[in-house]
């Protein structure tokens, strides 16, 4: 059946070939991200949850990295809007036998793929092949640059909780030196409002970083009374080349979200991790699932965010599709 117009009642157009991450965006385009994901969530709700808006679309899925969520999620997303799918793992491929990464998508492309949705662990990956190809380039996650469909769906499960974002107190907590999470949130939450404090050790505090709008903090407790929301960041362990704070004891002591904190904040205070989440380290078991937890809402709204995202540039290529 017919997608159903976003809910918004803004009158922005999508007009960009590319999504490569939300620095880029207006908050108007943000906001219509958000509104067409919520109006695939509602659809879903009523049981429509096989749209034919990408019939005949492609939509290949290049991971340089592990994935196992955002990977599925795009799979899942492209399936419920009827594209056919490519999915490419670089483990076992021809780049094993010195093919090229930009070679590697045109023949992707070649097999007719449309879209690509593309993760590398080398930040700008997603632009340099959005110069080199003609298929519409969705980047999910490039190094420690951006993650755009993770910021957004940490977003939009501020607003769906909330009812808004303007003027809330968002903190990040934990790894923003390596979380391109982080960066996605940032720039998404203060387009649309949000004051946001970035919070962990000095060692995991990018220098400068209060230059793009947000307040920083060391001391997770002198700032939990103030926060509506707060992110916990996973420690990337895998991207940390030498200990950057002295014991996982010591950083769940100081920055973990436990019971004891969760006593102190706002009782309807909304917490969020961009998942896989480490137990008992950014977040005790009983905080990660308790009532102020929106940790499994966030992997649902994930599959309409990225959903909306893959119609918007289809509809940008196919401007006449229904």
């Amino acid at each position: 059946m017919p997608v159903a117009a976003a809910v918004s009642a803004s009158t922005v157009k999508w007009t960009r070939k590319h999504l490569l991450g939300l620095e880029e965006l207006s908050a108007e385009e943000i906001t219509l991200i958000l509104d067409q994901a919520e109006e695939f969530k509602r659809l879903a709700s009523r049981g429509e949850t096989k749209l034919k808006a990408l019939s005949g679309t492609v939509v290949a899925n290049l991971f340089f990295e592990n994935s196992t969520r955002t990977k599925t999620s795009f799979s899942l997303a492209a399936k419920r809007l009827s594209a056919d799918t490519i999915d490419f793992s670089a483990g076992g491929s021809s780049l094993s036998k010195g093919e090229t990464f930009i070679d590697t998508a045109r023949n992707i492309e070649a097999m007719g793929a449309n879209q690509v949705v593309v993760r590398h662990s080398t930040p700008g990956a997603p632009l340099l092949l959005s110069q080199h190809v003609n298929a519409s380039i969705l980047n999910a996650g490039d190094g420690t640059h951006e993650h755009p469909t993770q910021g957004l769906l940490d977003v939009f499960s501020i607003r769906e909780r909330v009812g808004h974002v303007k003027g809330l107190t968002v903190a990040l907590v934990g790894d923003i030196l390596h979380s391109r999470v982080a960066r996605s949130n940032i720039w998404g939450l203060t387009k649309l409002g949000a004051h946001v404090i970035v919070c962990g050790p000095a060692t995991l505090i990018p220098p400068h970083i209060e230059r793009l709008g947000v307040e920083v903090a060391h001391n997770f407790d002198s700032i939990l009374s103030r926060c509506d929301c707060v992110n916990l960041l996973r420690i990337q362990f895998e991207r940390q080349r030498s200990g950057l704070f002295p014991s996982i004891t010591e950083y769940s002591h100081l920055f973990g979200m436990n019971g004891d904190r969760l006593k102190k904040s706002k009782s309807d205070i909304v917490i969020l991790a961009p998942g896989p989440i480490n137990r008992g380290v950014e977040i005790t078991p009983d905080v990660a699932d308790g009532r102020n937890s929106v940790i499994l809402d966030q992997v649902t709204n994930g599959l309409f965010i990225r959903m909306a995202c893959l119609y918007l540039l289809h509809q940008q290529q196919n401007p006449t599709a229904v």
